[in-house]
């Protein structure tokens, strides 16, 4: 959907301690201007964070109702999301100049990695018309449940992307007690996690399924070489150069 001809691939990278938010988005930040003009290849960066919650440009301050964690301005789309341990968040820069120039495309592509992610482990994810982000629906808590399993919330820079996804696989979902997730206070739409559905699968290998996935869309991707990027050792650039 998303692949691209010719070019360098992007990087793969995974940091093997917890990353706090202002470091994350600061290498973030500074990779993006490096992909767009034309000094870095694109990058995938998959991390945890320590436990925060992020407020994105629809965020409305009412949608905090107990700030547990800090909350930090995030300059993506979206309102209010947490992060935590358990949870996997994937910040992925790619150039859409080389690929498709379309934000509805992009964020299509990210769900439907997802959902072909969430399937590897028996998880029918979906997308809703009206509500971003990948849902599992819910018979057994009632008719019309659902809960949210992954939230998507982008930024673009020169037509670099920032931020990406965060699938919880096994977070303390009761941390999003705190805020009204994504702005959406409807009672019949929850959250949830692999861990929550009755999957206890391990974070390497979702790591490998999202690595697996993403390169049916957007293509092969190849090891990251760079050890400055926060939270990264030598265990986990090795980790990443592992065969699938």
């Amino acid at each position: 959907m998303m692949a691209v001809a010719g070019g360098p691939a992007p990087e793969w990278a995974a940091s093997a301690r917890p990353v706090g938010y202002a470091d994350a988005v600061a290498a973030m930040e500074a990779r993006a201007a490096a992909i767009a003009a034309g000094g870095a290849p694109e990058l995938v960066w998959l991390l945890e964070h320590p436990p925060l919650y992020t407020s994105g440009t629809s965020a409305r301050p009412a949608d905090v109702i107990a700030a547990r964690f800090p909350v930090h301005p995030s300059g993506r789309g979206g309102q209010l999301t947490y992060h935590g341990p358990g949870q996997r968040v994937v910040y992925a820069m790619l150039d859409l100049k080389r690929r498709t120039p379309d934000v509805r495309c992009y964020v299509a592509s990210l769900e439907e990695w997802i959902i072909r992610t969430l399937s590897a482990f028996g998880v029918r994810g979906e997308r809703r018309d009206d509500r971003v982000g990948v849902w599992v629906a819910r018979p057994d808590k009632g008719a019309g449940r659902e809960d949210k399993i992954a939230a998507v919330g982008i930024r673009l820079k020169r037509w670099v992307s920032l931020h990406g996804v965060a699938l919880n696989v096994a977070p303390e979902l009761g941390h999003f007690a705190g805020i009204v997730p994504c702005g959406i206070a409807d009672p019949r739409y929850g959250v949830t996690s692999l861990a929550d559905l009755g999957c206890r699968a391990p974070m390497t290998q979702v790591d490998a399924a999202l690595r697996r996935e993403f390169e049916t869309l957007f293509g092969p991707t190849v090891a990251a070489s760079d050890p400055a990027l926060p939270g990264m050792a030598a265990t986990s650039l090795e980790a990443a150069n592992r065969p699938l």
